[in-house]
């Protein structure tokens, strides 16, 4: 795909998954992506958080495939020189980790995202050249126990602020994603949610059903 391309995928994305190796054993991530993008599911990305560069650029290998044939845009976490090497479409890196324009570098070219944990975060990516960004962690979350979470109070005058496309992530199941929709939210990023759902497929639909309509303006 090209970069406009997968940027028009980001803009009217809905629901973004992570396949995280602390909860779904990599072995199965090609049939979970499946079921996921059968769902309803618009950006896949593989996060391996402790896991070697070696172990991760194998099971992208696996993986990117089956997102490039359903043109489903696929990301990769942390690393990219990884991106760049197994065709990903995207790297996308947190706070305390490399610049934008420096992943950008590093991948070839690759569109960027950036984790942000608040407004002046999500700003100074977005004037940082971050071609879309995470929002949060919105709850609680056992992804990311260090966070605090940032609550939602935050996310319409980020909607209004943010000019790139933005997903709340942190914490997010079926069970508030009409409560974000309500405080304005446009997208999410759903990991423990859908990767423990006994159908995935069935669990990706209700999220996108429960965002509708879109109303995405960015």
């Amino acid at each position: 795909m090209t970069h406009s391309e997968i940027t028009a995928k980001l803009r009217a994305a809905r629901l973004y998954a992570i396949l995280d190796t602390g909860y779904s054993d990599p072995e199965y991530w090609p049939i979970l992506a499946s079921q996921l993008i059968k769902g309803g599911v618009s950006i896949i990305q593989l996060r391996a958080k402790n896991s070697s560069q070696t172990e991760i650029e194998s099971w992208a290998k696996k993986l990117q495939p089956l997102l490039a044939e359903t043109q489903t845009p696929f990301v990769i976490n942390d690393y990219p020189e990884i991106a760049l090497a197994v065709g990903a479409d995207i790297c996308h890196i947190g706070q305390d980790d490399l610049s934008v324009a420096e992943a950008r570098k590093r991948s070839g070219g690759k569109i960027i995202g950036k984790s942000t944990h608040s407004l002046a975060q999500a700003q100074d990516a977005q004037e940082e050249g971050a071609d879309y960004i995470g929002f949060g962690p919105l709850f609680a979350t056992p992804t990311k126990p260090a966070y605090k979470p940032i609550g939602i109070a935050d996310i319409a005058s980020m909607t209004q602020l943010i000019h790139i496309p933005h997903f709340c992530i942190g914490g997010i199941k079926l069970e508030n994603v009409a409560q974000l929709k309500e405080a304005g939210a446009q997208r999410v990023v759903i990991v423990s949610g859908l990767l423990k759902a006994s159908d995935p497929t069935h669990y990706a639909e209700q999220v996108c059903t429960a965002l509708e309509p879109p109303g995405i303006s960015y």
